[in-house]
Order: C-alpha cells, then structure tokens, then sequence
C-alpha cells in the first residue's frame, strides 16, 4: 500500500515531467523548483539537496565542457572539419559517409554539440558545392554524434550520470571503453542504414535554396516603385524616418536592374524599385501616402535581397549565446551592424510578426539581410553561428597540439584506472586554463549551466523516488511481472520506456529518473544491475524520433528546413533497429 510520501514524490515526479514534455518553461527552472518543493515538504532532506551540486557526473559534465571548449576554440576541431572537402567525393552518399564518419569519431571524446555546432556550417558549405539539399546531410551528422557519445564514458553526459549514480551505490565505475562494444555495433548499423535505406527516407526540400521560401516571407515582402509624385525623391530611406513611422524596413533598392550598394543611405529617385520588409497592411497604405506603385506580378526572390554588396545570411543561436533571453530589440549586435531581421524560426515555425518584441531561444536560427561587411563583423561571434558559409579558420597550432596532448592524458589516466574520471577531467579542464587554451572567462562561458543546474535539481528527484518507497513499489508491482517472462524481457522494458521518455524530454531527466528504479528491481530480483543500467544508457543517448528529445537533433532542425515529421520517419526505423541490437548485445557482453 503506497503512503503519503510515495504518492507525494510521484504525484511531482509526474508533475515533473509533464512540464518537461510541456516545454514550455526551462527544464532547470522546472527541476529546481521540483527540488525545492520536495525538500520544503520533507520529502528529501538537506544532504539530498546537495546531492545534486556535489555529483561526481556534475563535475565531470562541467569539466568536460571545459575540454571541449579548449580543443574548439583552439580551431583544431574546425581544421579537421575543414579537410574533409577533399576526402568527401561529389557524390551526396560519399558526403554523407564522411561527415558522419568523421562526428562520430570525435563525438566519442568531445561533447557532441559542440561538434555539431562546428560542422553545421561545414555541412552546409559543402552541400551547397555540390548542389546536394542540406537536409541529405544533417540529419546523419546529429544522429551519428549520437552514435559516437555512446562509445566512450565522457562521450555523453548521459553516460556520466549513470556511472555517478552506479558508483554512488557501491558498484563498480564503467571503463572508459566499457560500452565500445555495443557502441561501435550501433555506429555501424547506424551508418549502414543512413546509407542504404536514409537515400529513400530522407527529405529533399526543394526551397531550401530560397531563404525566401524557407522561412515563407513571400507574403511579408513587397515590391514598390517610386512614382514621379512621391515625397520621398531627394531622400535616403534613413533620413525620411518612413521606418520609425510604419514599422515597416526597407530590405533592398533597385534601381534599373541593379541593387544599389548602401539601401537605407542612397538618395531614392523616381523609378526606385524598394523592396519593403514588414506587415502586408502598412505597407499597402504606404502606397498612396509616400507615392509608391505595387508590381503587382513581381515575384520576391533571394537575389533581390542579396547583391554584390548585399548579403542574406542565416545565423543559429547556439546553447552558449549571451543573446538567449534577450528580445531582437535588446541585441544590439544586430543593431550595431545595421542588419535587417527578416524571420525567425523555431523548431520549425516562421515567426515573422511583431520581430522586435521577441525573446531569443537556444537553437533559434534567424534570417539576416545586410551590407557584405557588416555581416562579416557577426561571422566570428561567439554568440552566432552563420550556416551557409565558413568563418575565417583561425588555427592556434601549438594551443590546439597542447589541447589535444590534454584530452589525450584524460582519456589515458580514465582508462587505465590512473585517476576516477572526475579526477581526470578536473585536471583536464584546470590544464586547459592554465595552458590558455581557454582564459578563465571562457571556461565558465563553455559550461552549459543549463544542463548543470538541470542534474543540481533532478538528482535528488531520484533519490526521493528511492528513499519513499516509489521505485521499490514499481519495481514489487510493475517490473516484477514482466520478469516473470525472463529478465530480457526486463532489459527491453528498460530500453523502450528511457527511449519513449527521451524523445519527449531530457535524455539527463530521464536516465537519472530510471536509474534508481533499475538498481532497486535488480536487487529485488537478485539480478546485476550493470545490464540493466547499460540499457537505460544507450536509450537515453541515441533519440531519433523527434526534434525535441536530444540537443544536437534540435540545433539542425531550422537549418536542414525539416518538418517535425522527418525525424519520425527516420528516426523511428532507427530506434527500432537499435532497441534490438541491445536486446541482443547487451546480455552477451553484460550477463544479467
């Protein structure tokens, strides 16, 4: 019979996680509070709360950040992107093999996303000299740097969490290539399927090479020409404060069949084409107020917004932005640099209204239209990432050989048993700072506190579940059955339900939920816990199905133009293949 306390810390668990599905509010806030709620209705006591903070996997997911970090901004991770033009063919299969080949690999020592982050851009340049739509591409680069965490134990922060919660409860740590067995059978069917079957299930978008398209702004841009009687002849754009007036921007000017060179600072004369920018309505009455003529049959393309000196670009907002939470009208790097903001997407939604009033989300990829020069000023900013052409490379040789000798130390310490793994990646992360691969600022910088403080707030959930009797109690009337059927039915039980639960919301949420709840049936059932914690791993770290359910999947989701279908379709065969190939590895590789 469940008491009070049971109930309780289920009904917030579940409360929980519906805000994490919800989306809707910040999964930290969201885990915090749950925290702070278990602890003032005593369901969890002081030491617990600090449980989350002192983790051994929340040191070592921040110090691995750092590490990360270190080998990016030293542009070593960019170099190797870079040389892959020459090994990746003409071919979209050949391009395909490549990067997928090459994110997996690195993903296996460095955090994925910032591997993604890098080769986002590099995906896109190459797809495009080779007229192959980016949507061929990215999706195999997100779901192989998922392939490639699960090899290593710091390639995911899953992995950590579960080791963390392993050790924590006497069990002996996973190796550092414990799971290379099963994670190099999922690498290669992985790569098998994306090459054989991904040819017939991925999308090929067809507006992909029209922004214009792509972020549906045909009905937001207008062709208007200047008439012989309008009060704007003689003036630039910026001096007649048209702008400040109706709200709406002048994205491009024509004049002949030319654009001119600086829109909003040339004098506008009779004949002008301008191509405005803004709501349908104000820029219809402009019309007759501003002696303007609408081209009725003109169609709105990309090179009308782009000239010789004009340029569209599309940048991303990475997880590490200081832009995030800010409205486009408070982002001043926009401002600054006098560029257009033409759309935003998220998650596969055009938001085109109201621009300014916006705040700005992780992952958001906006539509930028501006001078050549001015958007080369944004290229190198930490705070965007521009996807359709490559930054400057700025390779710091003898920082990126040191950041390399630092990683490679890390994994020989973890390895061969030198040092616990915590260990390693705090003397990792501190080698970092100290060989100024990194200074101090952009370390803390290269931390995604998000996640931190997700594990500062979700930890104690678990040991809550645990110390009420909840995972006892699912384990005694839930599990206990199904291991009536034997326990591989038990292991698919696991997979399948953290894999449902990670397509839905955090892969971190979910593994240090079901952790717990699998070293209390295992020893209910006087079972190993170890196959049954390997199984929540790999589920937790390769999702598929969804846009939303893994970061990676989320950062190319704009970029590659995808609808949230895509990732079903693909990603779902993909799920399915690997859910059997853990059914059948892990009992081989793990006895339970």
């Amino acid at each position: 019979m469940a008491d009070s306390s049971m109930i309780l810390v289920g009904a917030i668990v579940v409360v929980t996680m519906a805000f994490f599905v919800w989306g809707k509010v910040r999964i930290d806030i969201v885990a915090l509070c749950s925290m702070v709620l278990l602890f003032v209705l005593n369901l969890i006591t002081p030491e617990d709360v600090l449980f989350g903070i002192a983790n051994e996997a929340t040191v070592t997911i921040a110090s691995m950040f750092i590490l990360s970090a270190g080998l990016a901004k030293t542009g070593l991770v960019e170099w190797a992107a870079r040389k892959l033009d020459s090994l990746a063919g003409k071919t979209e299969l050949r391009l395909m093999l490549v990067i997928s080949l090459t994110a997996a690999l690195l993903s296996a020592f460095i955090i994925n996303a910032a591997i993604v982050a890098i080769f986002i851009p590099v995906a896109m340049v190459l797809s495009k000299s080779r007229k192959i739509a980016p949507s061929r591409i990215l999706i195999p680069l997100s779901f192989a740097s998922q392939f490639g965490g699960v090899c290593t134990l710091v390639g995911s922060s899953t992995n950590l969490i579960v080791n963390s919660i392993a050790v924590n409860r006497g069990m002996e740590p996973f190796g550092f290539f414990e799971f290379l067995p099963l994670g190099l059978a999922m690498v290669g069917a992985g790569i098998v399927y994306l090459a054989a079957v991904g040819h017939w299930l991925l999308p090929v978008r067809k507006g992909e090479a029209e922004q214009i398209d792509k972020y549906r702004l045909v009905d937001y841009l207008m062709e208007l020409q200047v008439t012989d009687k309008s009060p704007l002849i003689g003036q630039s754009w910026e001096k007649s404060k048209v702008e400040d007036e109706t709200k709406v921007e002048l994205a491009n000017m024509l004049r002949g069949t030319r654009a001119v060179s600086r829109p909003t600072n040339t004098h506008i004369q009779d004949k002008d084409i301008l191509l405005l920018h803004g709501n349908i309505e104000q820029i219809m009455e402009m019309q007759g107020k501003y002696g303007l003529k609408l081209l009725k049959d003109a169609k709105v393309r990309d090179s009308e917004l782009s000239s010789h000196n004009m340029k569209l670009s599309e940048v991303l907002i990475p997880p590490e932005s200081n832009l995030i939470g800010r409205t486009l009208h408070e982002a001043d790097i926009f401002r600054r640099h006098k560029l257009n903001i033409l759309a935003i997407q998220r998650r596969g939604r055009t938001l085109r209204d109201r621009l300014a009033n916006i705040k700005i989300r992780e992952n958001d990829t906006i539509l930028l239209q501006g001078h050549k020069d001015d958007i080369a000023h944004i290229m190198n900013s930490p705070n965007v990432i521009v996807t359709n052409e490559l930054t400057d490379l700025y390779l710091r040789k003898d920082r990126a050989f040191i950041a390399l000798a630092v990683l490679l130390v890390v994994v020989f310490l973890t390895a061969f048993n030198v040092l616990p793994v915590m260990l390693a990646a705090i003397l990792g992360a501190v080698a970092i700072v100290v060989t100024q691969c990194l200074t101090i600022e952009e370390a803390y910088k290269a931390i995604d506190w998000k996640i931190i403080f997700l594990l500062v707030g979700v930890l104690p959930m678990g040991l809550a579940l645990e110390e009420s009797g909840a995972t006892l109690w699912l384990a005694t009337n839930v599990l206990h059955p199904l291991a009536g059927h034997g326990p591989i039915v038990l292991l698919a039980t696991f997979y399948l339900v953290t894999a449902l639960l990670t397509e839905a919301m955090s892969n971190n949420a979910s593994a240090a939920i079901l952790a717990p709840l699998a070293f209390t049936t295992a020893a209910s059932l006087n079972l190993d816990p170890r196959p049954l914690l390997v199984a929540i791993t790999f589920a937790a770290s390769t999702s598929f199905a969804t846009p939303i359910g893994y970061k990676t999947n989320t950062m190319i989701y704009s970029p590659g133009g995808y609808k949230f279908t895509d990732f079903t379709k693909v990603g779902v065969p993909l799920n399915l293949i690997f859910w059997g190939l853990s059914v059948l590895i892990i009992p081989l590789v793990w006895p339970l």
